[in-house]
């Protein structure tokens, strides 16, 4: 899965990075060293596939959260590190944290964040290159929040004209959404289809 420590990466070399099917890691978040990663079998969540259950539909529906872009990313990434009960270490140190700040700067990462009464209680963040969105990480303070974040990323990649969400990996909660495992002959296909397209824009420039 490893491919070898690489102890200064920039923003274009994340980008090109991506390009090729790779995504970076560190160990912990107290470790500033990042390692790049091309997992065997990736997590892709196909958008004509993406389903919700109807308690969350309905959870949409009554439209419990203000849903903004791109409004407070730092923060976004920042809650994404944090060490929780279901989630006691993270990969995300202080490098991977400037990385994608920068990259945010350059408008290639995003985040959706979930506000109630003025407070942040959920978001995720990625990275976009051409037709395709690299989901990172994603985090909820209170019951729904993350979940009702990925429905408006996708609905936003749909309108958009996306055609690939990138999980890297699945597990049981994003399986639930539709989430697949694809070998990686298979996935480094379905990314260039991705890259032959225009450059889109996930949110307007600032």
């Amino acid at each position: 899965m490893r491919r070898g420590s690489q102890p200064q990466i920039t923003a274009d070399l994340l980008l090109r990075a991506y390009a090729s099917g790779l995504f970076p890691m560190a160990d912990s978040a107290d470790d500033p060293d990042l390692f790049w990663v091309e997992p065997e079998i990736r997590g892709v969540l196909p958008l004509d596939a993406f389903h919700i259950s109807k308690r969350l539909a309905r959870t949409v529906r009554q439209e419990p959260f203000e849903i903004r872009i791109n409004t407070a990313f730092n923060e976004v990434v920042s809650a994404c590190a944090e060490s929780v009960a279901t989630r006691p270490s993270t990969w995300i140190n202080s490098t991977i944290s400037e990385l994608y700040t920068e990259l945010h700067r350059l408008n290639h990462a995003h985040s959706v964040e979930a506000w109630r009464d003025g407070e942040l209680v959920g978001g995720l963040y990625g990275v976009s290159l051409r037709r395709a969105f690299f989901g990172e990480s994603m985090f909820s303070r209170v019951t729904d929040a993350s979940k009702v974040c990925l429905v408006h990323l996708v609905d936003r990649m749909r309108a958009r004209g996306f055609v690939l969400l990138d999980t890297q990996f699945t597990t049981q909660h994003l399986k639930r959404f539709g989430a697949i495992d694809v070998p990686r002959d298979a996935y480094a296909n379905m990314l260039a289809e991705a890259l032959e397209g225009p450059d889109l824009a996930f949110s307007d420039a600032p």
